[in-house]
């Protein structure tokens, strides 16, 4: 039986912090054509290999990566510890395939759990259920396999069942060798290959004796195509605790099917890429980025942004800038964010609107002629209004100009056509 107390009380961080840093990192950096080029190139193990060989990060620091999400205003992290290519960023001792036989040999995800725990930031593990380089792992019927097309690689012999051991040892190894837990974030599901082909019953009960407060995503159900069970009124035991759309922030929010708002989080890259795509340079803007975690909250969302560190282990230039920009905009506004939900008030032309109990934000982004409309809310009803990056006094209008609008509240930005913050200026209202 689904305990809706039991499930609110563990997702309250989640949806208070509301925003997150993606990380996608593996030997695919070292080709930097992205993290599925085993597959969309049809690569052999043999020819992979040669990035295994070479892969040696040595300017991976995630003490800087840590800082760098702080300064971002990000609350919580999730890195891939095993990507569908197989490879591990960390010490597992089911597999050669890692990190640690590499010629860094290092332990990535132990020193990532570490750096950003110091600097107060939340850790999550990504971990694909795909794996494109153990000898058990299935063919037929795997469209994204990379031998999908190898009928003389089909016909060798495979066991599923030592697979699932595999990944089930491996995902153990997880929740026991790194300390606490917050996310584990598992991609994906797809054809037969979901739910119990997983056994994800019982890997979930794993997962929950060693990590009983850890969230988990939906994936194991689905892809980034499909909700769930969790939006259902008879989720199943391993439905996860938050659904996960993925390139797309859903249109309105998301609901189960009794109109209850549900747990979701849309994962965004900064430009087209997960992994390090070293021709991509279609990166978003800070501004868009900033508007679109601001649409996210209002929707009762959160945004995990994605960056693609290079076969150095330095996060790209443009990220860097992209998220020092969205710091300093989160550094004055984020009380607008975080603990912050949508609003009952429908959304006004010039912006959205996200609120904490008795405080409403109302996010300006279009600049307006003459007065700014409060609307939804009424005179008497309000204790202050104040501009939330300066906390100065917005005094509420009286005059000849809105006296024709008796039912909304407006306030005056000054004399400029232009808004104080260009990108989002937010507005304050605390209601008595």
């Amino acid at each position: 039986m689904f305990d809706r107390e039991k499930y609110n009380k563990k997702v309250e961080w989640f949806v208070k912090d509301r925003f997150g840093m993606f990380i996608h990192w593996g030997i695919y950096a070292i080709p930097a054509r992205g993290e599925w080029i085993k597959t969309a190139e049809r690569i052999k193990d043999e020819d992979y290999d040669k990035y295994f060989n070479e892969f040696d990060p040595k300017d991976y620091n995630p003490k800087e990566w840590a800082k760098l999400a702080k300064q971002a205003g990000m609350k919580y992290a999730v890195m891939t510890a095993k990507h569908h290519d197989g490879f591990c960023l960390f010490d597992s001792k089911y597999t050669n395939y890692k990190s640690t036989n590499t010629k860094c040999g290092r332990d990535l995800i132990k020193e990532y759990v570490e750096a950003f725990r110091e600097e107060g930031i939340k850790v999550g593990l990504y971990y694909s259920l795909l794996d494109w380089h153990h000898e058990d792992y299935v063919v037929d019927g795997d469209w994204h396999h990379p031998m999908r097309d190898n009928e003389e690689y089909k016909k060798q012999n495979r066991d599923f069942k030592k697979y699932l051991e595999y990944m089930h040892n491996q995902i153990e190894e997880l929740c026991t060798n790194y300390g606490k837990i917050d996310i584990f974030w598992f991609d994906f599901s797809y054809n037969n290959l979901k739910g119990e082909a997983w056994e994800a019953t019982k890997l979930v009960r794993m997962i929950r004796k060693y990590q009983p407060d850890v969230l988990i995503d939906n994936r194991l159900e689905v892809s980034g195509e499909g909700f769930g069970s969790l939006v259902t009124s008879n989720p199943t035991e391993y439905c996860g605790d938050f659904v996960s759309p993925e390139q797309i922030i859903p249109p309105k929010g998301i609901k189960d099917e009794n109109g209850n708002n549900v747990v979701w989080e849309s994962c965004i890259t900064m430009n087209n890429s997960w992994g390090y795509t070293s021709r991509d340079k279609n990166f978003k803007s800070s501004e868009m980025l900033i508007k679109k975690l601001i649409e996210c909250v209002s929707k009762n969302g959160n945004l995990l942004l994605n960056v693609g560190p290079d076969a150095k282990g330095n996060i790209p230039k443009e990220s860097q800038k992209i998220l020092k920009e969205i710091g300093e905009w989160m550094k004055y506004n984020s009380d607008s964010i975080y603990g912050c939900r949508g609003s009952d008030i429908d959304k006004p032309d010039y912006g959205r609107i996200t609120q904490n109990g008795k405080k409403i934000y109302y996010h300006v982004m279009e600049p307006q002629i003459g007065f700014i409309p409060l609307t939804n809310i009424r005179k008497n009803d309000v204790e202050r209004i104040r501009l939330l990056e300066t906390g100065a006094e917005l005094k509420i209008e009286d005059n000849w100009i809105v006296n024709n609008y008796q039912d909304i509240v407006f306030v005056s930005l000054g004399e400029s056509p232009e808004l104080p913050n260009k990108i989002d200026t937010v507005i304050e209202v605390t209601l008595k």
